[in-house]
């Protein structure tokens, strides 16, 4: 059965819930099942949304789901809310479209949240989400923006579940490091500036084994789109190409090769044609 998938395409990072969808969300499905996406793996960022990605997930044989506080909304997050994290994934552990914990991690890039207090708060719910994920066995969807070193710490420490460093942009050393820490680096739209010398050097360097394809959308959108435009889980097939551009190789061997790491990372997605 697995071969009917291993070739398509997966978005493994898309905020669908996001309300710069509301007016089209639908239209945005269409064209993204149009250009070829499997899958679309929808992160939450606080509590407020659990519900609102599980339900996304469930109504698309493509749509799959993570439950996390992303580093960027702890602020504003209440200390139960870590339990609420866990009540939730015991309540739906054996839903097959809950597929990992997430999108947690650390931020150092927002100055207002980078050292004191805040820091020490984004780093309290992040060693908190990353024990809770060992416990329940699912990967983690990990938000790394000048936080490298820090998050390497404490998967180390605390022992690694593996998952997808979403979105990476540090050194090839670094890379190297979450890989042998069991990750995937998530590769989207800043690969397709050319200027983003690092993290094209990354996506050529490095085997397709150890990459997988995203959008982030709404957000990080590619080169070939304003960058005021929306971005939306079908560009994920241009970022296939340019992927498969900067490597000199096939498209189909990007699409075969990425989906097959994103199964491997996220395994739940090893069981998709029993979640669909």
């Amino acid at each position: 059965m697995e071969r009917e998938y291993e070739a398509h395409l997966y978005d493994t990072h898309c905020h669908l819930d996001a309300s710069e969808f509301d007016l089209d969300r639908d239209r945005v499905i269409e064209r993204a099942r149009h250009a070829g996406v499997r899958a679309i793996l929808i992160p939450a960022v606080e509590v407020d949304n659990f519900e609102r990605v599980r339900d996304l997930a469930h109504g698309l044989p493509e749509g799959f789901y993570a439950i996390g506080i992303h580093p960027m909304y702890v602020d504003r997050a209440r200390d139960d809310d870590l339990e609420r994290v866990r009540a939730f994934v015991a309540d739906h552990l054996d839903d097959p479209k809950l597929v990992a914990i997430g999108e947690i991690g650390l931020d150092f890039f927002v100055q207002a949240i980078a050292s004191g207090a805040a820091r020490n708060r984004q780093i309290f719910f992040y060693r908190q989400q990353l024990e809770f994920a060992r416990q329940v066995s699912l990967p983690v969807l990990l938000h790394v923006r000048k936080s490298q070193d820090e998050l390497l710490k404490w998967l180390r420490r605390e022992g690694s579940p593996g998952g997808i460093a979403h979105a990476f942009n540090g050194s090839h050393q670094q890379a190297q490091q979450f890989i042998e820490q069991g990750f995937a680096l998530g590769i989207g739209g800043a690969m397709t500036f050319t200027r983003a010398l690092q993290i094209r050097r990354l996506a050529r360097e490095f085997d397709l084994s150890h990459l997988v394809l995203e959008t982030d959308a709404p957000d990080m959108s590619p080169a070939w789109l304003a960058r005021s435009q929306r971005n939306e889980p079908a560009e994920v097939a241009e970022i296939a190409r340019a992927l498969a551009a900067l490597r000199d190789c096939d498209v189909e061997t990007v699409l075969e090769k990425t989906s097959a790491t994103a199964r491997r990372v996220v395994r739940r997605l090893s069981l998709m044609g029993s979640a669909l």
